[in-house]
């Protein structure tokens, strides 16, 4: 009797495990989702006016935009390339981009754009460039 409750038990416990494990599509869609609804709404950041993710289940990959007040101008640009990896790197450390997604294969393609859209600064997060962001 308690070899049989202990089989049912073990399987019970195989499939909860499971259905419990999620894909890297299912945790990018999820991510995308939760950095909308309560990262973006919270950011602080100097010049940074609004933030969003939008995911590209298919291509394995996250794009984030960071948009701000700046103008787009060599300064500005300057600027940028220099604040820019210090804030994405503060991101990491907090977890507001996991390092996990990076790790099993999704790319972060983050843009610093300036008032009129345009790109002061662009970085691509993936496998070997985490390592660049951490040091």
């Amino acid at each position: 009797m308690i070899k049989r409750i202990s089989q049912i038990a073990f399987a019970f416990t195989m499939v909860l495990m499971l259905v419990s494990c999620k894909n890297t599509k299912q945790k990018l869609q999820e991510y995308v989702v939760t950095y909308n609804k309560t990262i973006a709404p919270s950011f602080r950041a100097d010049d940074v006016t609004l933030t969003t993710a939008r995911g590209y289940i298919n291509d394995d990959k996250i794009e984030l935009r960071f948009e701000t007040n700046l103008e787009q101008n060599e300064a500005n640009k300057s600027a940028a390339v220099i604040s820019f990896p210090k804030l994405i790197k503060q991101m990491i450390d907090k977890d507001q981009i996991p390092r996990q997604l990076i790790e099993e294969g999704v790319q972060f393609d983050v843009y610093f754009l300036a008032d009129d859209n345009t790109v002061l600064d662009k970085e691509i997060l993936k496998g070997e460039s985490l390592k660049d962001f951490l040091k």
